[in-house]
């Protein structure tokens, strides 16, 4: 009969060493996997089982490490890690390369008009809302109305820029035009993220010792997250929106998309998804999820708080979100 499991494995932590750029990128690799996203409710389930049972010292019968990992990653691809609530499916990381392949291939294939401009900036936007919305740092509730104003803000603005660069661009090199999308992106991020996350701003979000204990909640820690955040989105977005339009550029002086022009959004979809499949994880990777900070960063009462509670505390930690 097989040994049963110890009971000792961290599984709050992820599975690899996420001081490294490597053990990260292996994290997420596994977090951003597309096939997260067939999983059946019984199987997210089954590993919400498998997971709760075992932080309560309870092991399933015959259950093997690798099955616990996989258990773990399943939960964590569908479970908040700090409010522990089920994600919206198309919000999880496992949703982000199919549904920005696609939304990303339309938006770079239909730029030209300014009908299709504002569909396609508009859906993006509708997405990275939801995204930004699922993924939020912190257990505060945010309302409808920042959950609105945050929306309509950073359409605004993706669209704004879209629309204002598609007129500067009328009279220059094409080529030049088909990056107009990818500054709409990267502008829309700057305003998006913050607005969505705008009650951490002001409230803070919560931060640990290095054992999870609570110390309190800080705005320092918060724009530091969603600073890392930001600049992570728009690395996410750089290699399918830098690469394709050199690619489609050449492409479309070729005969064969001269011959089959609705090949185009196909082809485009391909290229950006299988730059994303490796841009995703890669950038997600770049700052550790569980960011840290010096208490001498920290707000002065918190710091204060912290001091006489806790005097061997030097950093603190706190999800950074994604």
């Amino acid at each position: 009969m097989a040994a049963e499991l110890s009971t000792s494995i961290n599984i709050k932590e992820p599975r690899w060493d996420q001081s490294t750029f490597v053990g990260r990128a292996k994290h997420f690799f596994t977090v951003t996997d597309p096939r997260n996203i067939l999983l059946t409710n019984e199987q997210l389930e089954h590993a919400h089982k498998i997971i709760t049972d075992y932080r309560q010292g309870t092991v399933s019968p015959g259950l093997t490490e690798d099955e616990l990992w996989r258990a773990k990653y399943v939960f964590d691809s569908a479970f908040h890690p700090d409010t522990g609530e089920k994600m919206i499916l198309i919000g999880r990381m496992s949703a982000q390369v199919p549904m920005n392949m696609t939304i990303t291939g339309c938006m770079m294939t239909f730029y030209k008009t300014t009908p299709a401009v504002l569909l396609w900036q508009w859906i993006n936007q509708s997405f990275n809302a939801i995204v930004n919305y699922t993924n939020r740092s912190g257990d505060a509730p945010i309302t409808v109305s920042q959950l609105g104003t945050a929306y309509v803000s950073a359409t605004t603005g993706a669209v704004a820029t879209a629309l204002g660069l598609n007129a500067l661009t009328k009279h220059i090199s094409p080529l030049i035009g088909r990056f107009v999308p990818f500054a709409a992106v990267a502008a829309a991020n700057c305003i998006n993220i913050p607005l969505m996350r705008q009650r951490e701003l002001k409230h803070g979000i919560p931060v640990t010792d290095e054992n999870d204990n609570r110390l309190g909640e800080s705005t320092n820690a918060a724009q530091q997250a969603i600073s890392q955040v930001v600049v992570s989105r728009i690395l996410m977005a750089s290699p399918g929106m830098a690469i394709p339009p050199f690619l489609m550029n050449h492409l479309e002086k070729k005969a064969f998309l001269r011959k089959f022009p609705w090949m185009s959004a196909p082809i485009q979809v391909s290229l950006v998804g299988f730059c994303l499949v490796f841009a995703t994880p890669l950038c997600c990777a770049l700052f550790p999820q569980k960011s840290s900070i010096s208490v001498s960063r920290l707000e002065p009462e918190l710091q204060e708080k912290i001091r006489a509670n806790h005097p061997g505390v030097e950093r603190v930690y706190f999800n950074k979100g994604l």
